[in-house]
């Protein structure tokens, strides 16, 4: 696996570091023997994006920074994904990420701040991501912090009714210092999101609620890139950007399988989904 960068790369190379994540996320599930390959695997492309071309301002040298920006992962039980991003990037050794959802682990299945403090908050119950993100990012403007707030929820997820009062509160405090993201990967736990509770037009809607709000592909790392510069740019008022993403991305038998969601592959299907990542399958 790749080192992890001390400055930030090109496109080109994050293309490849994408494919080695891939690979990752689906070892330390299979070691673990549960988790949630789907999730992880749609996400990943914009994680990469967002740590290594340094929008979000952190160091692993200095991680408790009081004016480091925050990202609150919501949907957390796409941790391993979050994981993956943090070691290589210098937070936490590359070794310790087969630890994931051992027992003793720092790594837990969710995201859990007092075993590991460079986590921003507990997450996994869904739909509370955007209003800890919003006390974040009001508490920094009341405070004139220069920290800026990034949230990422899921597309299932934010059918809670919390959501909804947080993407209300934020325009009207005028939170340009938060950014949402939405992993829009078109399936939830028990089938697909349109079919258990459709969000279109979702753009719109967010939109209407005064949000500066861009829809991407979510795994096209160049549209990854221009969207997070353009949201830099806007400061009057919060941020979305929908990610239309593929649940399972890059391998062939788990792309949009609801079964996929929370289930590991054992070592016949993980050397199956390897091999299609490493022969370029994207």
């Amino acid at each position: 696996m790749p080192a992890a960068a001390t400055e930030a790369p090109t496109l080109d190379s994050l293309r490849r570091l994408t494919r080695a994540f891939r690979v990752e996320i689906l070892r330390m599930i299979e070691a673990a023997g549960s988790g949630h390959p789907g999730g992880s695997l749609s996400a990943i492309d914009f994680l990469t994006v967002l740590y290594f071309r340094d929008y979000l301002n952190v160091d692993p040298k200095n991680p408790s920074d009081p004016n480091r920006d925050r990202f609150i992962l919501s949907k957390g039980h796409c941790v391993p994904a979050l994981y993956c991003v943090l070691a290589h990037k210098g937070f936490l050794p590359v070794e310790e990420l087969r630890t994931l959802r051992k027992f003793g682990s720092r790594l837990q299945g969710h995201p859990d701040r007092r075993r590991l403090p460079l986590i921003e908050a507990n997450t996994g119950s869904l739909g509370q991501g955007l209003s800890i993100a919003l006390g974040l990012a009001l508490s920094a403007k009341l405070d004139r912090a220069p920290w800026q707030v990034f949230c990422m929820t899921g597309d299932g997820e934010i059918q809670e009714g919390q959501i909804w009062e947080a993407a209300m509160a934020a325009p009207k405090f005028k939170l340009g210092n938060l950014t949402w993201i939405v992993d829009y990967n078109q399936v939830q736990q028990e089938g697909l999101t349109k079919d258990q509770m459709d969000l279109a037009p979702l753009k719109d809607k967010l939109a209407a609620f005064n949000w500066h709000t861009q829809e991407i592909d979510g795994h096209d790392l160049d549209a990854i890139d221009r969207a997070l510069a353009a949201a830099r740019k806007v400061t009057d008022r919060p941020k979305a950007i929908i990610l239309r993403t593929i649940k399972g991305k890059g391998v062939s038998f788990m792309e949009l399988q609801t079964a996929w969601h929370g289930k590991a592959p054992n070592k016949e299907q993980a050397d199956k989904a390897v091999a299609e990542i490493e022969g370029g399958r994207r």
